[in-house]
C-alpha cells in the first residue's frame, strides 16, 4: 500500500500545550503524517493508524494526562447534583371471569378466556421505575 494524497486533506497542526495522541490526533506510518481521523484505518492507505506513542517517555505523559482528565471528570461529576426521578405505571385492574363462561359450550370461546385469564395474572398492578438523570 502507498500514499494516494488524500491524507493531505486530514493534515493536522500540531496542538500548543497538548501532545499529539492526547488532542485525537493519529499518526500514519506508511503516509509519515499526524491526521485528524476518527476511524482505525488510514483514509489515503489503508494502513492502521497509531493511536499511541512509541517511546516510553512520552507514553508515560500521556497516561498521565489521561489520568489527570478522568480524576477531574469526577470532580466534576461529584459537584453536580443527581436527579432522581420516580414514574408510576399502573396497569389496568385484573379482570373478574363469571363461572359461566367456564361452563361455555364452545370449547374455543373458553380456551380464549382462560388464555386472557392467564395474562390478567401475571401483570402487576402498580410498578415504579427509578430513572437517574
Amino acid at each position: 500500500m502507498t500514499c494516494k494524497g488524500i491524507c493531505v486533506r486530514y493534515k493536522a497542526q500540531k496542538p500548543v500545550g497538548t501532545g499529539r495522541y492526547a488532542s485525537g490526533q493519529r499518526r500514519c506510518q506508511i503516509c509519515e503524517i499526524f491526521i485528524k481521523w476518527e476511524g482505525l484505518w488510514c483514509p489515503c492507505c489503508g494502513y492502521r493508524l497509531r493511536t499511541k506513542p512509541r517511546n516510553l517517555k512520552y507514553k508515560a505523559k500521556l497516561r498521565a494526562r489521561v489520568e489527570a482528565d478522568s480524576i477531574e471528570a469526577k470532580a466534576i461529576a461529584e459537584t453536580q447534583p443527581e436527579v432522581e426521578e420516580v414514574i408510576v405505571v399502573k396497569a389496568k385492574p385484573k379482570a373478574k371471569i363469571a363461572k359461566t363462561l367456564k361452563a361455555a359450550k364452545t370449547p374455543k370461546i373458553a380456551k380464549t378466556q382462560k388464555a386472557t385469564k392467564i395474562k390478567m395474572e401475571s401483570i402487576p398492578e402498580t410498578e415504579s421505575i427509578a430513572i437517574k438523570a
